[in-house]
C-alpha cells in the first residue's frame, strides 16, 4: 500500500472540493485549481476529509496513487496559502526590476531580457531577490527554474541566479589556490 497515497487530506474551512468522474476541481480564497482524475484511482470526498483509493494492485495504479494524493494536497494547500519560491541574483552589475507586468533583468549582457509573467505567477523584486508566488505549485517551480536558466549560478566566482539557500560548489581557477 503506498505510504503517501494511503493518508487522507484535511481540507480547510473556506476551501469547497468537488469530486466528478473526470476531474477534481479544487476552489478557494486564492482561486481555483482543475485536475484530471488519473485512471484507476477514485477520490471519495466526506465531510472535511478527502480520501484517494486504487483499484487494484497494479503497477501503473500503485504509481498514480500517491501521485494523486499529492496532486490534490498541492491543489488545497495552493487555493488556501499558496506556493513561493525566492531567487537571489548574484554578481557586479546584476540587477533585476519589474517593468510593467515584465520582468526586466540586468545580467552582465550585452542587452537586457525580458521576461513575460503570465497572468497567474505575481513576482515581486527588492534589491537583488525575486519572488515568485502563485496558486499552482508546478507553474511557480517552472518559471522559478525558467528565470534561474537565464544566467545559472557559475562555480568560479559563483554569479548568476540562484535559489534562496542553493550552494554553489565552487571551483579554484587556473592557479589551483584558493
Amino acid at each position: 500500500m503506498s505510504r503517501i497515497g494511503k493518508q487522507p487530506i484535511k481540507v480547510p474551512s473556506g476551501v469547497n472540493v468537488t469530486v466528478s468522474d473526470s476531474e477534481i476541481v479544487v476552489t478557494g480564497p486564492k482561486g481555483e485549481l482543475k485536475q484530471a482524475m488519473l485512471p484507476g484511482i477514485s477520490v471519495t470526498q466526506d465531510a472535511d476529509m478527502v480520501q484517494v483509493t486504487r483499484q487494484d494492485d497494479e503497477r501503473r495504479n500503485r504509481s498514480n496513487h500517491g501521485l494523486m494524493r499529492s496532486l490534490i494536497s498541492n491543489m488545497i494547500t495552493g487555493v488556501s496559502e499558496g506556493f513561493s519560491k525566492k531567487l537571489e541574483i548574484q554578481g557586479v552589475g546584476f540587477r533585476v526590476a519589474m517593468a510593467g507586468t515584465d520582468l526586466k533583468l540586468n545580467l552582465g549582457l550585452s542587452h537586457e531580457v525580458i521576461y513575460k509573467v503570465p497572468q497567474e505567477i505575481t513576482i515581486t523584486t527588492e534589491q537583488n531577490t525575486i519572488t515568485v508566488n502563485g496558486i499552482d505549485r508546478q507553474r511557480v517551480g517552472q518559471i522559478a527554474a525558467e528565470i534561474r536558466a537565464l544566467k545559472k549560478p557559475e562555480p568560479y566566482k559563483g554569479k548568476g541566479i540562484r535559489y534562496d539557500g542553493e550552494h554553489i560548489i565552487r571551483k579554484s581557477g587556473k592557479s589551483g589556490k584558493e
